[in-house]
């Protein structure tokens, strides 16, 4: 069914290349981030990757808050992060551009954090999927403070897709650091919260029952507005006191009174 709109759809050619270009590039930056992971696990074999590592609760292990989402326990966790990290990326750079790239930084810190502060001692925490977890976070309550359509859907999207991280964030497994995806997602939200509006709104159609409401609106305050009386101001003087009418008032003699 067509319904007529007063304006012209904001999805011109021009649009189409805009939005084609900003998904080509977030899905090519988390593609290079994917490959920068590969070529990082294929290195691991040269250097000891527990030592850059979060280790809870040790000041060496704080080299981990950066080196720690580029390594990899095995081949089976990488392609795991991998396919998250690709598709959440994508998701999240091509609806809120500006958005992610304020929330990287805050989301990569956060999930070092949370391995580092809740983390048993003595363990080592590495891996991406806090960053998987606050891409996920982000993308869904920016979903839910916008509330406009598109934002909508890319929350319903990621939910349909990784839901599941919302029980990933508390302890189930043996050897999963939910400490990571924990404060992975406290940061996603944080970043949500801070920079929901950085990315503009889409144009909104109006449909014609929308202005038709707009237009009864205004004739209804117009008719209203001329039932009401004019201020004191508005209203013009019949008389003035001549100029040279120095006069200020007049007593006037009442004879005595006489009684009987």
């Amino acid at each position: 069914m067509h319904l007529p709109t007063h304006e012209p759809p904001p999805d011109s050619p021009d649009q189409r290349t805009a939005d084609r270009r900003r998904w080509q590039r977030a899905f090519n930056a988390s593609l290079a981030f994917v490959l920068l992971l590969a070529a990082v696990f294929s290195a691991q074999g040269q250097f000891d990757a527990a030592a850059w590592a979060v280790q809870p609760g040790e000041l060496a292990g704080l080299w981990g808050l950066l080196a720690a989402p580029l390594l990899h326990g095995s081949f089976e966790h990488l392609a795991s992060n991998a396919i998250s990290l690709l598709m959440l990326g994508t998701l999240a750079g091509g609806m809120y551009p500006r958005a992610t790239v304020r929330a990287l930084p805050l989301i990569w810190l956060g999930s070092g954090l949370g391995a580092w502060l809740l983390g048993a001692p003595g363990t080592h925490h590495l891996g991406a999927s806090g960053l998987t977890h606050g891409l996920m976070f982000l993308v869904f309550v920016l979903g839910l403070l916008r509330r406009d359509r598109p934002s909508i859907a890319a929350a319903m999207i990621a939910f349909l897709l990784y839901g599941g991280m919302l029980l990933t964030v508390l302890p189930r497994e043996a050897g999963i650091s939910w400490q990571s995806h924990l404060g992975g997602a406290v940061a996603g939200v944080a970043a949500a919260w801070l920079w929901r509006l950085r990315d503009p709104l889409a144009p909104r159609k109006r449909y014609s029952w929308e202005i038709e409401e707009e237009l009864a609106a205004q004739a209804a305050q117009r008719e209203l507005d001329t039932l009401e009386p004019p201020s004191p101001e508005a209203v013009p003087v019949l008389w003035h006191r001549p100029d040279d009418d120095d006069r200020r008032g007049v007593v006037l003699q009442f004879p005595p009174r006489r009684d009987g």
